[in-house]
């Protein structure tokens, strides 16, 4: 089983509260224009109409052809044209933030706040309730799962217990002690507490499988942004050969942003990772809804995420 997926994030601001710039507003706009755009042209000419969650089994293929998008709903609001096209292409769009905020720099209450905001615009937009999130930036606190629990979302996609199995998320309640050079070492010398599973199902992140820091130029970091994009076809090939020869099924979730991959190079790095992933036995493009019901109602396996020790 692999994956495969769109995910926008077409913030223009930045985040945290300090002013932001025109050029980098201007960057936001163009993927929430023109990056949308290029990218459902480029889908429908494989008839993925856009790209998703690349869902393959071994036997049984059944064909979704269609995507997640986890979109700020400060962009649904902001550029409701081009939401609507994805929508009313029947993909699916989950939770990303209002504005792009990161989870691990708000309090409980804020944190609580912007779900309930985002929840009721995606709702209103999409006439029916959202199933999934992501957090900003991968950038999550030890309240999100709880929350996503409180709030009945059925999947999340910000954690890395894993690279291509799906799995119940733990819910954090699970602690350890920072290293603390101002205290004596026994302080810290003690093992992490042992995770639990929450009713939250977990589609691994992978920041080796994002277009972002290769792609993604950013003022003061020169090495950011500027990877040939060969090199990084190579590395995401090479993970895609891997699971697909160590496992009978398993997801490949491949984040990408319309800014970034809206770019021409890029553009052309995917008509090719296409072709490339289209040649194997067994490949299904599919929502990420649709995989975690699956894992839900026991049509797609995974594994079981564990480690510390109990109190």
């Amino acid at each position: 089983m692999k994956s495969y997926f769109f995910l926008t994030i077409n913030r223009i601001n930045t985040c945290d509260g300090s002013p932001q710039n025109p050029t980098n507003v201007s960057r936001g706009v163009y993927g929430a224009t023109v990056g949308i755009d290029r990218l459902l042209k480029l889908l429908d000419k494989y008839n993925i109409v856009s790209i998703s969650t690349l869902d393959v089994k071994k036997s049984n293929l059944s064909i979704s052809q269609k995507a997640t998008w986890f979109t700020p709903a400060h962009s649904i609001q902001s550029f409701p044209k081009q939401l609507e096209k994805v929508r009313d292409n029947g993909h699916e769009i989950g939770l990303h933030g209002y504005t792009h905020e990161f989870p691990s720099l708000l309090s409980t209450s804020q944190q609580r706040d912007v779900l309930t905001r985002s929840i009721q615009v995606l709702t209103d937009f999409c006439g029916k309730k959202p199933l999934g999130y992501t957090a900003p930036a991968w950038s999550t606190s030890r309240e999100l799962i709880s929350q996503l629990e409180e709030f009945g979302i059925l999947y999340d996609h910000s954690f890395m217990y894993h690279d291509f199995q799906m799995h119940y998320a733990p819910d954090c309640s699970h602690d350890w002690i920072e290293t603390d050079h101002t205290q004596p070492a026994k302080y810290w010398m003690s093992p992490m507490t042992a995770l639990k599973p929450s009713k939250v199902i977990e589609i691994p992140a992978n920041w080796h499988l994002d277009d972002w820091p290769p792609f993604q130029p950013i003022p003061g970091k020169p090495t950011q942004g500027f990877v040939d994009v060969e090199a990084i076809e190579r590395l995401w090939l090479q993970q895609f050969d891997f699971a697909y020869r160590e496992y009978d099924e398993f997801v490949f979730p491949i984040s990408i942003h319309p800014q970034v991959s809206g770019k021409p190079h890029v553009i052309l790095l995917h008509e090719r990772m296409i072709e490339y992933i289209n040649k194997h036995e067994g490949v299904e493009w599919m929502t990420m809804g649709e995989m975690a019901k699956e894992f839900l109602e026991g049509r797609i396996g995974g594994v079981n995420v564990e480690g510390g020790v109990d109190d």
